[in-house]
């Protein structure tokens, strides 16, 4: 079996690091623009099973090369390039994934349906965390219940030693975070798909210490195809994004000044993004590669399987930054997922073919004891 990992970024490295030491007879391609940050990783993994290959992913016949011969591709770069990166797995005829980050681009490769079932491949999108991890999680909460009537998701990657101002760190894409701040979130209220602000409806929340105070507010992207999937089948569903109580109030304060527009203005007859020069910024001041932590909690709530009385049902999972690794607890509720896909989609373990999201054909079961292989686990409680 061979998979093409394409990005030599954290997640790249995540998703290398897994198929080498996670996946039994796997070769791994990992491919970056700049061959050295590719050949990075490899030395980083210390396995004999990758190999370390150039390729520029706006090259569309260089990429359709590189792919053939891969049983699957896991997309690790900007979420920009996922739709032509999907239909180029299409031409290759190879199974393709990505870590999403945009519900438009999401969608565009979903359309590809009939293609892919063409082709006799699967083109999963945003199988990272969240969405992700958690769709497939939401998938394997809701077929215990009979009658579902709402699915709250809430999902953050914290620093463990918060500093000020924001309490904060870089854990993954900065243009992916402002995404996830600016765009619309899109719920299922009363029944019905709306779409809200985002950076909106704050809540407190709690979890083990020393993570008793916390708080979860609206933000785009986290449902991703959930919406459509649990349409008349719930009657609330939605996804907050988890961080230190505050956070929000300061960096909406940002957006309200406009410091997140890509449209560009003159300063001093210069001509300035501010989105840009803000991401810039984030990337300087905040830190970055400190010990994390990765926060989930999926509550359903409806009538169990052979029960007829309404019941709460939790899946928690706390994950932390792994010492033994010097992987990321983001770099591991990311990158894994998508590699535990990639090789779901190589051997032929999907439960059909074609674009499809992956709470419609990633067998549940299967997905969360590959977590619990990689001491990624759920607890569970119920009301």
């Amino acid at each position: 079996m061979k998979i093409l990992v394409l990005g030599a970024g954290r997640m790249g490295l995540g998703a290398a690091f897994d198929l080498a030491h996670n996946a039994e007879g796997v070769r791994v391609t990992v491919a970056d623009v700049d061959r050295e940050r590719a050949r990075a990783v490899v030395e980083a993994v210390k396995s004999d099973r990758l190999r370390a290959a150039q390729v520029d992913v706006s090259d569309h016949e260089q990429v359709v090369e590189l792919m053939r011969g891969h049983d699957a591709v896991i997309s690790c770069v900007v979420y920009s390039y996922n739709l032509q990166l999907a239909r180029a797995a299409i031409e290759a005829r190879v199974n393709f994934c990505d870590l999403g980050g945009n519900n438009i681009v999401v969608d565009s490769e979903l359309a590809l349906d009939a293609e892919a079932k063409r082709a006799g491949i699967n083109i999963i999108p945003d199988c990272g965390l969240a969405p992700g991890m958690a769709s497939v999680l939401v998938a394997h909460g809701a077929a215990r219940f009979e009658k579902l009537e709402e699915i709250h998701i809430r999902v953050g990657g914290l620093p463990q030693a918060p500093r000020p101002p924001l309490n904060y760190q870089i854990v993954f894409s900065v243009e992916g975070l402002i995404n996830e701040y600016i765009e619309r979130a899109r719920v299922i209220r009363e029944g019905r798909i709306v779409e809200i602000d985002s950076m909106t409806e704050v809540e407190r929340l709690s979890f083990p210490a020393p993570f008793e105070e916390l708080e979860a507010f609206q933000t785009s992207g986290g449902t991703s195809t959930l919406p459509e999937t649990f349409l008349n089948r719930v009657r609330e569903l939605d996804y907050k994004t988890i961080r230190y109580p505050g956070h929000c109030e300061k960096f909406k304060l940002l957006v309200d000044l406009g410091l997140c527009s890509s449209e560009a203005i003159e300063v001093e007859g210069a001509s300035v993004s501010p989105r840009r020069v803000l991401g810039e910024m984030l990337l300087r001041r905040l830190p970055a590669d400190e010990p994390d932590v990765v926060l989930i909690l999926v509550e359903f709530r409806g009538a169990r399987l052979g029960k007829s009385e309404s019941e709460t049902l939790r899946y928690y999972i706390i994950d932390r930054f792994d010492e033994s690794t010097g992987l990321s607890a983001m770099q591991r509720t990311t990158a894994f997922p998508a590699s535990i896909i990639a090789q779901m989609m190589a051997r032929g373990e999907t439960l059909e073919k074609g674009a499809i999201p992956q709470e419609r054909c990633i067998p549940p079961e299967a997905f969360v004891k590959e977590l619990a292989a990689r001491n990624i686990r759920i607890t569970m409680s119920n009301e």
